[in-house]
């Protein structure tokens, strides 16, 4: 028996590619979610953009159907559009407010189940799937970009040796590593059996079979040092010119914005490997929005990229403290920021570019959708590094989760490459309050 499956708006928006995602069944559109396309088209960001497609995806479907029969896809299945209920007809469903747009869409889910139809709901609204719930009909979210978020490629692992194969590590500074155990650019930690103290980390090198020391191990990053395991193995990738995307996942005060940043400039002021540092964000408020702000894109951004000044002016102080020059490390930030070496830059104006030779910082990846963490790395020129840092725990967008944000989507989807590497920092090491913060509470 053929399924049939109601697609909530959101799907739509998240995925254009949902149409034709369910192999031989029947995909209905009730036509409220026509409706909200119309309404969403004209936006300029990535709901709208995503509107548009799906709205030239239906014109090319309708041309090979005919009205009322719906439109044959080419996997076989079949794409209808359903025409709205009058919600005095239905019964057994009393309780859903004809008023809300959501719910007719439920309703037109519900009409079919009555009429002995197998229906899925597939929607990214929690509420609205929780509704198809109590009224009886089966609700999914849609899975095509979901991972599975518990058992993610975290980037290292823990590898029990004989204390002869890690003295062999430190003396002949290779190790010969099982073929096909660790993807390309992951870490091990070797640790001795007898004697736990006694370790050492390796990244594999995919084309000699071998997990070789770390080259940056203990180095300083614009005077920041990695003050644990998980630390030194990001810099280790931040810092190698061969890995040309890294992603950095873990919860708040674990530093991987802060080692990003400081990595990125050391890799532009003191190896002059780049030509300047672009940082960006998803424009995700936390608590109600304050609307619109005054001035230039640069005011403007400035009271986005708070926490990216905040790394800055540690960043900048620490070197201070080193060299032991007095001065104002706003004054060096601005400096920089006029100089071009550090550009902040809004998520909205990277799509269409090109950008060659440069370090790229994207923060709060976990609050993009998988189409928009493609759109981003896809803007990468010639002789350009791109680094994503998130928390999965902490997802703003409220159409994503920790399985189907984009960046544990690029992390699943990426290793396995030789220019890609991974770490999953754990420790936070911004001060005793806030790691007890972020395990308690």
């Amino acid at each position: 028996m053929r399924k049939t499956f109601v697609l909530d708006t959101n799907v739509l928006l998240h995925n254009p590619n949902s149409l034709v995602s369910f192999a031989d069944n029947i995909v209905l559109l009730p036509i409220e979610v026509l409706e909200e396309l119309d309404r969403f088209k004209r936006n300029h960001d990535e709901k709208g953009r995503n509107a548009r497609i799906v709205i030239r995806m239906l014109d090319a479907f309708r041309q090979k159907g005919e009205p009322g029969k719906g439109f044959p896809l080419d996997n076989g299945g079949v794409l209808k559009i359903a025409i709205g209920v009058d919600p005095d007809s239905v019964q057994g469903a009393a309780g859903l407010s004809r008023n809300i747009v959501d719910n007719r869409i439920l309703l037109a889910a519900y009409v079919r189940k009555e009429k002995g139809e197998h229906v899925i709901f597939v929607s990214k609204d929690i509420n609205a799937r929780i509704k198809a719930d109590a009224l009886g009909i089966a609700s999914v979210d849609f899975e095509k970009q979901k991972v599975d978020f518990e058992h993610l490629y975290t980037g290292w692992r823990t590898l029990e040796v004989e204390k002869s194969d890690i003295d062999i590590f430190y003396r002949e500074r290779e190790y010969k590593a099982e073929e096909g155990r660790f993807f390309p650019n992951e870490f091990a930690f070797l640790v001795d059996k007898e004697n736990p103290k006694h370790t050492a980390i390796g990244r594999y090198k995919e084309e000699f079979g071998i997990l070789m020391p770390l080259i940056f191990n203990k180095a300083s990053v614009m005077s920041v040092r990695p003050r644990n395991k998980e630390q030194a193995m990001a810099v280790e990738l931040l810092l190698n010119d061969d890995i040309n995307l890294v992603t950095l996942v873990g919860p708040a005060g674990t530093g991987k914005t802060l080692l990003a940043i400081a990595a990125g400039l050391h890799k532009i002021v003191r190896d002059k490997a780049y030509a300047g540092l672009l940082i960006s964000r998803p424009v995700m408020p936390l608590g109600n929005d304050i609307g619109y702000l005054p001035g230039t894109k640069e005011e403007k951004l400035e009271n986005w990229m708070g926490p990216i000044f905040d790394n800055l002016e540690y960043i900048f102080h620490a070197e201070k403290k080193e060299k032991n020059v007095k001065g104002k490390t706003k004054f060096q930030i601005e400096k920089y920021i006029k100089d071009e070496i550090i550009e902040l830059e809004a998520m909205t104006f990277m799509r269409g570019r090109s950008i060659p030779d440069r370090f790229i910082i994207i923060d709060e990846a976990q609050n993009m959708t998988p189409h928009e963490v493609k759109t981003v790395i896809s803007r990468a020129g010639n002789h350009t590094k791109m680094v994503l840092t998130g928390d999965p725990y902490q997802i703003d967008n409220p159409y994503l989760d920790s399985s189907s944000n984009g960046l544990t989507y690029c992390v699943e989807k990426m290793k396995g490459q030789g220019t890609f590497g991974h770490m999953t920092v754990t420790k936070s090491e911004r001060s005793s309050l806030a790691s007890l913060a972020a395990k308690l509470l």
